[in-house]
């Protein structure tokens, strides 16, 4: 199967100059270190949004905190949902791509990236806090850059998951206020003691 956005216009997603040029920088700086690194990077998010949204809900008090974690959840069901309809099989799966960095490979599908889709448009969220995100967005671009190097993504892949987070921020953004007022309701109605007030 080819990502049914290039398909069209017979081009493959390995056949994207920019696509080959970024798998072939990866594999020049390849090296076991940075292997493992970019491996727990990947993973890094099961530890940083929870983090997040624990300092935001219960030291900072933030109401945006409901809308962080909506946010996360639609992004990631769109960008799945995506991912099930182009079906584009991941580079580390196609047999023109055996040269590339390839640390450890995954059966589901490749566009656009989860990592990209979901954590891109979550940055907007700790804006009021300056240093925090400072530092996501660090960690952000080193997480994305290790979606490419260890073979998982094509570059087109991040870039498009970048602009739909995006977009979806804006979306959600657009209905925050709604949000944090109906979840905190909730959480008033179910565990009082913890609710913002």
């Amino acid at each position: 199967m080819i990502n049914l956005f290039i398909a069209p216009y017979g081009i493959a997603p390995y056949d994207i100059s920019i696509n080959i040029w970024a798998f072939e920088v990866m594999k020049a700086i390849a090296n076991p270190l940075l292997n493992l690194v970019m491996t727990v990077l990947a993973s890094s998010f099961f530890v940083v949004l929870p983090a997040i949204f624990l300092y935001m809900y219960f030291i900072k008090k933030d109401y945006n905190s409901y809308s962080f974690v909506v946010a996360a959840v639609v992004f990631y069901v769109v960008s799945d949902i995506i991912k099930f309809i182009v079906a584009e099989p991941r580079p580390c799966n196609v047999s023109e791509l055996n040269w590339i960095n390839n640390v450890s490979c995954e059966n589901t599908f490749s566009f656009p990236s989860n990592h990209a889709s979901v954590l891109t448009g979550l940055t907007f969220f700790v804006g009021k806090y300056k240093y925090i995100q400072i530092l996501y967005i660090i960690w952000l671009v080193m997480v994305l850059f290790g979606r490419v190097y260890l073979g998982v993504h094509y570059f087109t892949d991040v870039i498009a998951g970048v602009f739909l987070s995006i977009a979806m921020y804006y979306i959600i953004s657009h209905y925050s206020k709604k949000i944090n007022v109906l979840l905190n309701n909730i959480v008033k109605r179910v565990i009082p003691k913890i609710a913002l007030k």
